[in-house]
């Protein structure tokens, strides 16, 4: 029998990826690399930010852990395309440099063939369901965003859902 956890070895299991960042950060400030140290206190900040946000505060767990890296990651390259645009590649580089950072502490994103395969499983359940048309789109994307948290962008995801929905 699996004996359940004390609430210390949870803090400890809960708090894995931010002690992670922390010590990241510590031996990037050792190093003296600038882009790692920025990038990591950045993305700390943000950490602490959605830790304190709300009626009370609390600690993150791993899985919103990697949900505050993935948004700070999507406002990089979304800062990079903004500054390509704007005729900066000095800054959109930088923004990228920041990117490749946060995207190490991401989980490996899905290929087109892996999301493919998941969108045509989640539309053959949602069709099995007996639902079709625009109100098959919302009951594959709700079915769909637990299976690819991290590993997918939304708009991604949504445009692979229109193309096997033929919508």
């Amino acid at each position: 029998m699996v004996r359940p956890l004390s609430p210390i070895e949870q803090d400890a299991l809960v708090a894995a990826l931010k002690q992670t960042l922390q010590s990241d950060l510590t031996d990037a400030m050792r190093r003296r690399d600038e882009l790692t140290t920025a990038t990591l206190r950045m993305a700390l900040t943000a950490i602490t930010n959605e830790e304190v946000s709300g009626a009370s505060a609390r600690e993150l767990s791993d899985e919103e852990v990697v949900q505050v890296l993935g948004r700070e990651a999507k406002k990089r390259r979304e800062a990079a395309e903004a500054y390509d645009a704007a005729g900066r590649p000095e800054l959109a580089e930088r923004e990228r440099a920041e990117g490749r950072v946060l995207d190490a502490y991401l989980p490996a994103q899905l290929s087109d063939a892996e999301l493919d395969a998941l969108v045509d499983q989640a539309v053959a359940e949602v069709r099995a369901a007996g639902q079709d048309g625009p109100r098959a789109m919302g009951a594959t994307m709700k079915l769909l965003t637990p299976r690819v948290a991290g590993r997918a962008e939304g708009s991604r995801v949504a445009a692979a859902v229109r193309t096997a929905l033929g919508s």
